[in-house]
């Protein structure tokens, strides 16, 4: 082998040297800090030792040093304990040759015994001398020596204070406000300022545990406080020939709990004078105890410009990194040098060569929950995306994909600093760069800390120490949409577990793109479908409103169609299945190709609560995108009258509320009608429609047979009669709708002929579902017979429960008096794109394979046919459809021979699943009526929830059934008080934050179940409207590639990688690849069997369940079973993240049950206490 020369790191290193025989550095520290102090060592040759907990042990720290060792065997230390380990640092110190140690903040870099330990093992300790960590260390001691130097300082107690009397004593002579301080403490640890007698003796007690477990140590002090104070420190350096200078100062005063959240360099609006005597003082300080390294000295001044020295830390601080961006220095290889022996002349800082440019800013980017009160957040970062570019620097220790946030230490993620010319260059571009930030997988303050900066408080550098606490202002957060990931989680619960979307069966067997197709215009070229089309009814509505627009269709001389491929022929068929995205993709096409349409039917009815309840999407969203995709055609929606879009009565506010909405909305002709077609139901939608400027198509429910002399009861002149009652009422459309395909040919030239004969000028609509296998021939006699408008809908999705073929109809018609105006080749062209749909949907197909005559006797509804045998299957009944069918009939006749339409027709159909399941017959029903146990739906019929039937109900099977309920005889909703909506409002903003629009507030009205589902599912995936559909209803292969176009030019790409195994908690991980980066989703297996343990939750609104307002570790448990608690006793005391907080009591009562113990995790929202009343406490 030839001899060729190694390049490593270590002979790099050693080719630079400049710390002599100070070779080794340990840094007694973790995260941020620790990864800090390392690269300053690497760029001075050293080698890097870190230490680590056992549970720090995959912490990034301990990678980043070239060398890492563990604190202590598995359970010897606590988390933190393991950092206090004074003697064990020292004896792995020694062990392994480390020549200086850095103790970083925090911890035991103010802790005077470890730094004595240091030197006296022969090892370089970087940072003040021990007994000068001492003096300085214990604010007591500095107050004195401020004193002695003439500093000025704030009120306080002469010593520490151990007893709450001596407390006390402090009070009766400087009043409230104080402040509990703890005497070894920093970062808002063991501080409570307490304004009342109350909460002394609680936050006296509090201090002196968190300075104990923060520190090592419980002795506090106390001062007056200061209110609305500026918090000034000034950075130091020192050497041991006695030489002193300052980097200037920071303001510090933006702080929460007094932990420092933003800090700013140098301090803005200062007076001059004020920012001299504060340098003055600082160095005056340092002089007076012979500091050496570095230090800061803090202080604060009042809004009189008066300053008061509050402490120096004898070590560095979180914020130097501000001081070091607007002076150049690196203060970490100051510290080092300095300890090394260096005098600061010899590494060129003397005040005169030391200068400040421009300004900078400092963020601290934490795992806390600004919506929760800044609680510490723990958990698996699942995505994290930094910020970058000029002028941004990052200091970070945890911030990666993959890191575990753990609940034992501080909340610090990342230190984010910015620097620019002047301060509000610095702003922005620190409020840029925090925009940039993507941190999934636990909650961070970015949110917080992007309205704090946009604040004008903040903007003109203004701020107080108590800034935050007085300004809830800030707390109107700036919301982080994290749409990626929670898109990841929809489609990860889809690989894992399948589709949750009820009625699929099996995947999508279309598995390829839908080709959209082109349509031609008169001399073949093709149309341009971006350019919206001029042409069209809907122009009339606009422009003339609505009786010109029924005028204008009566004056037409063909026949116009209604398409209703977008509602009815997908609910009949597709289980109302189909997703807003796949109507607009050919929405486009749809509005040239049926220019002469007299309307599309695409709204209401079931897509109303079906597209939330099942689709995850907005029913609203959809109107108004289709409106935006289709100007030019009118839509038409379904109205249930009195029932607006749900099953039941609403007030009448309810109603008209909706309508106006509707209508303001895209919509222009509602389709109203009553499932019994009692008038008085519709009268209330006739006239909420008319209001709000609508085009009011009153409809009669077909049912029975007008050329059949035998059926009496739903007769000819019953419709016609019940036409002269609507057109009274000022109708501008009478609609005939034939929901269960009903109307044979003779019938409808019998009931079109009499009614066009008696009412010449009125519109008439008739809408038919094609059941039998008459539909086409029906809809060519009605118009024949002078119907000015049939339905239909696209030929592969008509024929069966659906709308007759739009092509056989058209074609029939075109070569006569009543063409349709739509070409046929425009209508194949649609259907290219319904076939591939339809293939896209086939989980949804009702398995209906041919016509049914049978409908004649049974009259089951075109929907309801496909939906009831879907129910009997899931219900076990499938193979009993056909007495399904022979129970409906006898269902109809107890029920009095009714209408059947949504909701009636679902009354009908539970009372033949109900009888079938039960093995009864129509003549065992009316015998065991007054002992039968009914489905809730026949029972509320009986009641007259629905309203009225015609003909009444039968007697005496309604007294039986109903017994002793409410029997109601007039119009169900018209005793019901209005709803206040906007009460409703605000409790709905006040829960989902103030994205909630007014037509959120009408969907929560009329299906508030339905609703707040629908938002849980938005909270927890986001906008799945958005997906494309196979990938909605199922996987994708692994390495398959899909785009989702979020908004406007914002496309994800994504890739399925792969899948992993089950895990301890029943969960797989499923790994992503999103725009090029990898993702993973945590997904629990539901076919996994796994034993883990759980904990109770807290019931949400149960007065007496005490639930955790955070995750973290029970260290104390007040309250005891069996005992008596008054409200807002303590129940126990949590701690995370070393911030302890107490569990109060919602109620007073007796303490039944307590689920908790000292030491338990505990996981937010579980319960630690249930609350129950004392029967012995007095009534009011």
């Amino acid at each position: 082998m030839p001899n060729t020369r190694e390049h490593s790191v270590e002979t790099i290193r050693r080719n630079s040297e400049v710390m002599g025989h100070l070779r080794k550095l340990m840094v007694v520290n973790r995260g941020e800090i620790a990864i800090r102090v390392f690269r300053t060592a690497h760029e001075l040759s050293m080698r890097t030792v870190a230490i680590y907990s056992n549970e720090d042990r995959l912490s990034m720290h301990r990678y980043k040093a070239d060398e890492s060792y563990q604190i202590g065997e598995l359970g010897q230390f606590t988390p933190v304990g393991a950092y206090l380990a004074h003697d064990e640092i020292v004896r792995i110190a020694k062990e392994k040759g480390v020549s200086m140690i850095h103790p970083g903040y925090g911890f035991l870099s103010e802790n005077s015994e470890f730094a004595r330990k240091v030197e006296a093992a022969g090892i370089t300790f970087i940072g003040p001398s021990y007994d000068v960590i001492e003096k300085l260390g214990d604010k007591t001691k500095a107050r004195t020596i401020a004193i002695e130097a003439g500093v000025p300082v704030v009120p306080g107690t002469p010593g520490p204070v151990s007893e709450f009397t001596e407390a006390r004593e402090f009070i009766k002579e400087h009043g409230f406000p104080i402040i509990i301080k703890a005497a070894m403490g920093g970062g808002g640890r063991g501080m409570r300022v307490v304004r009342d007698e109350a909460s002394l003796e609680d936050s006296f007690a509090r201090a002196k545990s968190e300075a104990l477990s923060a520190f090592g140590d419980g002795t506090v002090f106390i001062e007056r406080f200061v209110d609305r104070p500026r918090h000034i420190e000034v950075q130091l350096l020192a050497d041991r020939a006695g030489n002193v200078v300052h980097l200037f100062e920071r303001d510090c005063s933006v702080q929460r709990r007094h932990q420092k959240v933003v800090e700013i360099a140098p301090a803005k609006n200062l007076d001059q004078k004020v920012r001299e005597a504060i340098l003055n003082d600082a160095i005056k300080i340092a002089k007076q105890v012979k500091y050496k390294n570095a230090g800061t000295a803090e202080f604060l001044v009042d809004a009189q410009g008066r300053h008061y020295f509050i402490e120096i830390n004898p070590r560095i601080q979180v914020e130097h990194t501000i001081t070091e961006e607007i002076t150049g220095i690196d203060i970490v290889a100051a510290q080092i040098q300095i300890a090394a022996g260096a005098l600061l002349p010899q590494l060129g800082l003397t005040q005169q060569r030391i200068h400040q440019r421009g300004f900078a800013i400092q963020c601290r980017v934490t795992t806390e929950d600004p919506e929760k009160n800044f609680q510490p957040d723990t958990g698996k970062i699942e995505v994290y995306r930094s910020s970058g570019g000029n002028g941004v620097r990052l200091d970070g220790g945890a911030g990666y994909a993959g890191s575990m946030i753990l609940p034992f230490y501080d909340s610090l993620l990342v230190k984010c600093t910015c620097t620019g010319s002047t301060y509000e260059v610095a702003r922005r571009k620190i409020v840029r760069a925090l925009v940039e930030f993507r941190i999934r997988g636990v909650k961070t303050n970015i949110p917080f800390l992007q309205r704090l900066l946009t604040h004008d408080t903040f903007v003109t550098g203004n701020c107080w120490t108590t800034f935050i606490d007085d300004t809830p202002d800030l707390f109107n957060l700036v919301q982080s949409q994290n749409r990626a990931q929670r898109m990841l989680g929809y489609l990860g619960e889809v690989v894992v577990n399948g589709s949750s979307i009820k009625g699929q069966v099996g995947e999508p067997s279309y598995k390829h793109e839908i080709d959209l197709p082109s349509i031609k215009n008169a001399s073949g070229k093709v149309v341009d479908v971006s350019a919206k089309p001029t042409q069209g009814w809907r122009k009339i509505i606009v422009e003339q409103g609505p009786e010109a627009f029924a005028k204008a269709v009566r004056a037409y001389p063909g026949c116009l169609i209604m398409d209703t491929t977008m509602r009815d022929a997908h609910q009949s068929l597709l289980a109302t299945r189909v997703r807003t995205i796949d109507l607009l993709r050919i929405a486009p096409i749809t509005a040239h190709a049926l220019q002469n349409a007299f309307s599309l039917e695409c709204w209401g009815g079931a897509t109303f609560d079906v597209a939330m309840r099942f689709l995850y999407e907005d029913p609203w969203d959809r109107l108004m995108q289709l409106r935006e995709a289709i100007p030019n055609i009118p839509f038409q929606m379904l109205l249930r009258g009195a029932n607006a879009v749900g099953y039941t009565s609403y007030p009448d506010n309810v109603i008209y509320d909706f309508c106006e909405k509707a209508v303001k909305s895209g919509m222009d002709i509602f389709r109203i009608f009553d499932s019994l077609n009692y008038v008085e139901n519709m009268k209330l939608g006739i006239d909420a429609v008319k209001k709000a400027g609508g085009v009011v198509e009153a409809a009669i429910c077909y049912t029975g047979d007008v050329s059949d002399p035998s059926k009496q009861k739903h007769n000819l002149e019953y419709y016609v009669k019940l036409t002269q009652e609507l057109v009274d009422e000022g109708i501008h459309i009478l609609g005939i709708k034939d929901m269960a395909g009903l109307l044979k040919p003779e019938a409808a030239t019998l009931l079109i002929g009499t009614i066009r004969q008696k009412f010449p000028d009125l519109v008439i609509h008739v809408h038919t579902h094609d059941t039998a296998g008459t539909g086409v021939a029906s809809m060519m006699a009605a118009a024949a017979a002078g119907a000015d408008v049939v339905d239909v809908a696209i030929d592969s999705m008509s024929g069966m429960t659906s709308q007759p073929s739009m092509g056989a109809l058209v074609a029939a018609l075109e070569r006569t008096e009543l063409g349709t105006g739509i070409r046929m080749e425009d209508i194949q062209a649609l259907n290219s794109y319904w076939e591939q749909c339809r293939m896209l949907y086939s989980c949804f197909e009702a398995n209906v394979k041919s016509a049914d005559s049978g409908v004649y006797e049974h009259e089951m509804p075109g929907g309801q046919y496909t939906n009831l045998m879907f129910q009997a299957q899931q219900l076990g009944l499938g193979t009993q459809w056909r007495e399904i069918k022979k129970a409906y009939i006898d269902a109809n006749q107890l029920c009095g021979d009714i209408v059947k339409v949504t909701p009636s027709s679902k009354v009908v159909g539970d009372f033949a699943q109900f009888m079938v399941s039960n093995n009864l017959t129509k003549e065992e029903v009316i015998e065991k009526a007054g002992s039968l146990s009914f489905p809730t739906s026949v029972v509320e019929f009986f009641q007259g929830y629905l309203g009225q039937p015609y003909g009444g109900f039968p007697e005496p099977l309604r007294s039986k059934i109903i017994r002793d309920l409410e029997r109601l005889d007039g119009r169900p909703g018209a005793t019901l008080a209005p709803l206040d909506m906007a009460k409703l409002k605000t409790e709905l903003v006040e829960k989902y934050g103030k994205g909630i629009r007014d037509v959120d507030v009408s969907s929560a009205a009329i299906y508030p179940k339905v609703f707040h589902e629908y938002r849980e599912i938005l909270e927890k995936y986001g906008d799945l409207s958005v997906i494309p559909t196979r990938f909605f209803l199922s996987k994708p292969k692994i390495g398959e590639e899909f785009n989702v176009h979020i908004e406007e030019g914002k496309m994800l790409i994504i890739k399925l990688l792969a899948v992993g195994p089950i895990n301890g908690t029943g969960k797989r991980d499923v790994f992503f690849e999103l725009n090029g980066e990898a993702r993973v989703v945590g997904i629990e297996d539901k076919s996994a069997a796994v034993d883990h343990i759980t904990r109770e939750k807290a019931k949400p609104g149960v007065a007496g369940e005490v639930g955790s307002p955070m995750s973290g570790v029970v260290i104390e448990v007040r309250a005891k079973a069996g005992a008596h608690i008054k409200e807002g006793d303590p129940v126990c005391v949590l701690s995370a993240m070393k911030m302890e907080t107490i569990v109060s009591a919602p109620a007073s009562g007796i303490v039944e049950y307590i689920p908790i113990e000292e030491g338990d995790s505990i996981m937010s929202g579980d319960l630690v206490a249930r609350i129950v009343k004392d029967p012995e406490a007095k009534q009011e």
